[in-house]
């Protein structure tokens, strides 16, 4: 299908989209509107866009940068659409071997796959493949930026088991922190404290606050001593349910949600 030219300069006699240059504090991208009316994800949506699928006020979009206000009117495929009016927050007790993505090129498992949700639930914050534990999911936007903030300094619990018996010195570092980790990052000060020593390895408990990308196992490599399992077991102050299977999920309960909305979303 021939795709149409972009939308417009607004008339006195009809009403169109915005374009980037003069949006207002009403205004919201096109593709993050369509996030929200729980179709797919910001990415998808552009991908959308780019397909000639996506019209406003009756017009093909062709700028993914597109501002659209609340009088605006949203089709996809022809078919109106609108913000969803609830928000989806899921706890998944995440295996080791699945990708916290939509897709994967190499054709590895995904936690997707396992999930029985919508397009635009995402996972907020992630694990790696070799990682196990607590993961959060939701498509409430708000929340999930405000989460994953680092000036939100949430709490990270995880246990970890490492190789060889850990000594107080190396405790110590870990808890000052100051130590090279590679790729030009220091590591933080961490609460750790160790919780079972067993056939040349060691539990530990760790709370971080960053969450950078494989930091715990960075951090302990930096001191000499390889992760051989690594789960999360909390998430700010969403706790992994001791008797939850691996690879299973369930809904957050009221009183979670609105502790988190409570902590990270408070006016």
């Amino acid at each position: 299908m021939k795709r149409k030219s972009s939308i417009r300069p607004k008339t006195k006699s009809q009403k169109t989209a915005t374009t980037p240059e003069s949006s207002d504090s009403s205004s919201e991208r096109i593709n993050r509107y369509l996030a929200h009316c729980g179709l797919c994800s910001r990415r998808e949506a552009d991908r959308w866009i780019e397909a000639g699928r996506v019209a406003v006020n009756g017009e093909i979009v062709t700028q993914a940068g597109m501002q659209i206000g609340p009088a605006d009117r949203v089709s996809v495929d022809g078919k109106a659409v609108a913000r969803q009016s609830s928000f989806t927050y899921i706890l998944y007790n995440k295996p080791t071997g699945q990708l916290c993505t939509r897709r994967d090129d190499k054709g590895r498992p995904l936690i997707y796959e396992h999930l029985e949700v919508a397009a635009n639930v995402q996972s907020i914050g992630r694990l790696d493949m070799n990682t196990e534990g607590l993961l959060l999911l939701s498509d409430d936007g708000a929340l999930a930026r405000a989460m994953t903030h680092p000036d939100a300094r949430l709490a990270r619990e995880y246990r970890v088991r490492v190789a060889g018996l850990v000594a107080l010195e190396t405790l110590e570092k870990i808890r000052a922190g100051g130590l090279d980790i590679g790729d030009g990052d220091i590591s933080d000060p961490w609460e750790v404290t160790v919780d079972a020593e067993t056939r040349g390895h060691t539990w530990l408990t760790v709370v971080i606050r960053r969450g950078r990308n494989r930091e715990v196992r960075r951090t302990l490599e930096a001191v000499g001593h390889t992760v051989r399992r690594l789960m999360r077991t909390r998430f700010g102050p969403i706790k992994l349910d001791e008797e939850m299977p691996r690879g299973s999920w369930r809904k957050l309960a009221r009183n979670e949600v609105k502790r988190l909305r409570e902590q990270f979303l408070a006016e």
